[in-house]
């Protein structure tokens, strides 16, 4: 009797593979995720009208259709024409690997991958990879069902440790306050339960559409965005009165806005029903919740904003402080340091989003952002930003107490302008980091108060691949917020900020995770993103030795190198069958 596709693979690998019996029928379309990249040229500045930053939300739009019944096992036709061959071909595979010596032995620990036979030994940095940004859908239930289960197959076989999921705010909590809508996630972490990968779940308190690599749009609760329409200060506000929607401005944290309830306290609930619903999952699949806590999910103010071109990369960005709440916290700190003249505004001096700093006056070479006006205004700006982190983690960690999950931080990598005295967007975000002054170690150290893991991104850049004259520094920068992590005794995790499957990026990541960062390893990583793209042949090829050498850390990128990319090899073959379906159900949906 021959043995189906899950339980081949999963031979070959010592581990399991549980494969779905229920594929679900369905027109979703597969989303094509693409990510432009920004011509580089020094805008011209003019005048920009009083633009409302904000996705419409399409009116009339029902619920999508139900779910349908449960079918039989669908595989695609490529598959089906190369499943007969499969065991053999697994026999000669097997058959071909010759008796392992010490070193092979060390190597093929981790070949199983994911989970306690993999890189939870702790010998190299587990990779998990982002999921799909649509993968549940308004009113509940899984996009591409069956293609998300053929790729979570393959990804557990290629030996990643788990995936990520934007837990939306905007989707679970849509139509009232309180009612909360988990259908599209129990089937999701079940479906991840089943195949054994592990779940990094975002709380994802901000609006999808506007930023880098964004493929959909998905708002804020409908709830949220009439209380926004009826005060519009509840949104980040520029100098020129753009109303930006992406996220609630931090400025009313504790106050009461959103029908009775401040926005702390409507995050804390929103996490709390989580761990409810969730709680037989937390700890052993959902290992980590990621607490968004800005635009992107990041500790940030929204300074670039690409939505209707307001920003274009490298502008320095602007200050998000005119919301008649934050322009409130900014009078009474400027009264309390006996200049109330200062708390009018932000520096008038700064310039606008595509501007360089030396456009500026309060952002050049000797401007006043280094002066007492630039130094009260920008502690004050980062001080706020931290304290809005503080509120969520005392949320967080409370909510998540005992429940065997790790609490993470995501903050934005912005390089561009890094190599300047001032560090322009990074100060219009938030951070206080100058040539004169670590604005990463405050960070580090506020997480480490809670416990949390810093989650930080870029760390596939290297500073020759970005244009000289924006002065741009990634891996200086991935440097700082490393050795910033250390001082603070915090656990360090990375990202790739774009899409990248060239063997150069992928041996950035792995240098800086494994060996370079700090002297001590990361944490994690986590991979962006699943798609069609990632399946490709090449790019799979290439991933799959990425995930091996990360999992060997050190050793990976030393003397056992060959062994790693010979064994990956190896994984590559065993896996096609399941990648070209997984390909072939992205692609069709």
């Amino acid at each position: 009797m021959a043995l189906n596709l899950a339980h081949q693979i999963g031979t070959l690998r010592g581990t399991p593979v549980v494969s779905e019996t229920a594929a679900i029928a369905g027109g979703d379309q597969p989303s094509a995720a693409a990510v432009s990249t920004a011509a580089l040229r020094k805008p011209q500045t003019t005048g920009a009208p009083n633009l409302r930053c904000r996705i419409q939300r399409a009116s009339g739009q029902g619920e999508l259709d139900s779910v349908s019944p449960p079918m039989s096992p669908c595989r695609s036709p490529a598959l089906a024409a190369t499943r007969p061959d499969l065991s053999v071909a697994c026999q000669a595979l097997v058959a071909d690997v010759e008796p392992a010596t010490a070193d092979e032995k060390a190597v093929r620990e981790y070949l199983g991958g994911g989970g306690e036979g993999g890189v939870g030994k702790g010998k190299g940095v587990p990779v998990y990879v982002m999921l799909p940004l649509d993968t549940v859908r308004p009113g509940g239930g899984l996009n591409r069902r069956k293609a998300m289960n053929a790729s979570l197959m393959a990804l557990k076989s290629a030996g990643v440790e788990g995936v990520m999921v934007d837990v939306w705010w905007g989707l679970v909590e849509r139509e009232r306050p309180g009612e909360y809508e988990w259908g599209g996630y129990d089937d999701l972490m079940e479906m991840a339960r089943r195949i054994g990968l592990k779940v990094q779940a975002v709380m994802s308190f901000h609006q999808c559409g506007g930023n880098v690599g964004d493929s959909c749009t998905i708002p804020l609760p409908q709830w949220v965005l009439e209380e926004m329409d009826n005060d519009p200060d509840l949104a980040y506000t520029d100098q020129c009165g753009r109303r930006n929607y992406e996220y609630v401005s931090l400025g009313c944290d504790t106050l009461p806005v959103l029908k009775g309830r401040t926005p702390i306290q409507c995050y804390a609930d929103f996490m709390r029903a989580f761990r409810d619903h969730f709680r037989h999952l937390l700890g052993s699949t959902i290992v980590e919740i990621q607490v968004g806590m800005g635009p992107a999910g990041e500790l940030r103010y929204p300074s670039y904003p690409e939505l209707h071109g307001t920003w274009k990369f490298p502008g320095i960005g602007a200050f998000q402080c005119y919301d008649k709440y934050m322009l409130s916290s900014l009078k009474a700190a400027a009264l309390e340091a006996g200049k109330p003249e200062w708390g009018h505004g932000g520096p008038t001096d700064a310039g606008g989003y595509n501007n360089w700093p030396e456009d500026t006056t309060f952002f050049r070479h000797d401007g006043g952002w280094n002066g007492p006006y630039g130094e009260f205004f920008l502690s004050w700006y980062s001080q706020r930003l931290l304290e809005h982190g503080e509120r969520i983690l005392s949320s967080a960690t409370s909510v998540f107490d005992s429940t065997g999950v790790k609490i993470s931080v995501k903050v934005a990598g912005i390089h561009w302008h890094y190599g300047t005295r001032s560090h322009a967007p990074e100060l219009t975000a938030g951070y206080y980091n100058t040539r004169f002054r670590d604005g990463y170690l405050p960070i580090a150290r506020m997480l480490g108060r809670h416990g949390a893991v810093f989650n930080f991104t870029c760390v596939e850049m290297r500073d020759g691949e970005q244009p000289s004259e924006a002065c741009c520094r990634p891996e200086g920068l991935v440097k700082q917020v490393a050795a910033a992590a250390r001082e603070a005794g915090v656990a360090l995790a990375g990202e790739n900020a774009l899409p990248r499957y060239d063997e150069m990026a992928h041996e950035q990541i792995v240098n800086t995770a494994t060996v370079e960062a700090g002297g001590e390893k990361m944490a994690a990583f986590t991979y962006l993103r699943m798609g069609p793209e990632l399946f490709q042949p090449e790019n799979w090829r290439r991933f799959v030795a990425f995930v091996k050498k990360m999992a060997e850390g050190r050793e990976g990128v030393g003397p056992c190198r060959e062994l790693v990319e010979r064994e990956a090899e190896r994984s590559v073959h065993a896996t096609g069958p399941l990648v070209q379906e997984a390909a072939v159900a992205l692609m069709s949906g």
